[in-house]
């Protein structure tokens, strides 16, 4: 049977023309919003926002940098070396295996990368935080990126740009994870005696720890369409307060409302408006050209 199965059924469909063609898992994606199918290749060039619904899709980290600084030249800021396996920690599975299976994946050390180059001419310092790297968690290794980029930017004298998204902290690192949210609010404080800007992207989703630390205390703070960003899910607080919570609570539109984002930004104009508040935010004036890119105002 196996002798049919593996050589004389293919033989013959080869010679039939019938012989099924390999077709990449990720040619097509559906738009979640529409159901309409997107070519995989198009949703990357318009930055993974769906075309049809406007639907912003997971953004790879390194698109981000790409997308973000000129010409997508930066320079790729070393990750601090942390012990990866502090408290031998172990579930379904070793932590320390969970790690080495994101790093093959990934291809990056941890959950967040940063870069300095610049955006619309002007320097500047960004990290990015990935939901792909065990759902963009905050351990010990992300805690001590975050808090180099943000020392870089003061080394360098320039705004700082996070990108946050992020489902809280790193349960495997116990309390040495939730340790980073005191660290890197220090970091922050640095930036701002410094008289720095940080502008905070909140994308999809931002939850748990990271909300209550570094996420919230931007100098601005945007948002990408739709985007969940909260402390605890949903269901957890109506479970809690026993109340039915209203249509949209906890989306980008709804925070926007009632005053914890200032703008919410659609990805395609995500540069422009960083750039345009770094030079506001650094008393840099500035006025659009027709292009909409900025130059000085003159005297």
């Amino acid at each position: 049977m196996n002798w049919i199965k593996n050589f004389v059924r293919p033989r013959i469909r080869s010679i039939l023309g019938t012989e099924k063609r390999e077709v990449p898992e990720n040619m097509w994606i559906k738009d979640p919003d529409s159901g309409e199918m997107v070519f995989y290749k198009d949703l990357e060039a318009n930055q993974f926002v769906f075309p049809g619904s406007g639907h912003h899709h997971r953004m790879p980290a390194a698109l981000r940098f790409t997308t973000m600084f000129d010409g997508g030249v930066f320079e790729k800021l070393p990750a601090p070396s942390v012990v990866a396996d502090p408290l031998k920690f172990r579930d379904e599975k070793r932590y320390a295996d969970r790690l080495k299976d994101a790093k093959t994946k990934s291809g990056v050390e941890d959950s967040v990368q940063a870069g300095f180059g610049l955006v619309s001419e002007q320097p500047m310092v960004m990290a990015v935080q990935d939901m792909g790297f065990i759902g963009g968690s905050l351990g010990m290794a992300a805690g001590d990126a975050i808090i180099a980029a943000m020392r870089y930017a003061v080394a360098k004298h320039c705004p700082f740009v996070m990108f946050v998204a992020s489902g809280g902290a790193r349960m495997q690192e116990g309390i040495l994870s939730l340790m980073q949210l005191p660290r890197t609010t220090i970091a922050v404080q640095e930036l701002r005696e410094a008289k720095l800007p940080y502008i905070v992207v909140l994308t999809n989703p931002t939850t748990g720890g990271v909300t209550a630390s570094y996420a919230m205390l931007g100098d601005v703070h945007l948002a990408e369409p739709n985007a969940i960003i909260g402390f605890a899910g949903q269901r957890v607080i109506e479970q809690t307060i026993r109340e039915k919570l209203p249509q949209g609570f906890q989306r980008s539109e709804y925070l926007k409302d009632h005053g914890m984002v200032d703008m919410v930004v659609p990805r395609l104009e995500m540069k422009d408006t960083v750039s345009r508040i770094a030079r506001l935010l650094t008393k840099q004036d500035t006025a659009p050209k027709a292009s909409g890119a900025l130059v000085p105002v003159p005297a």
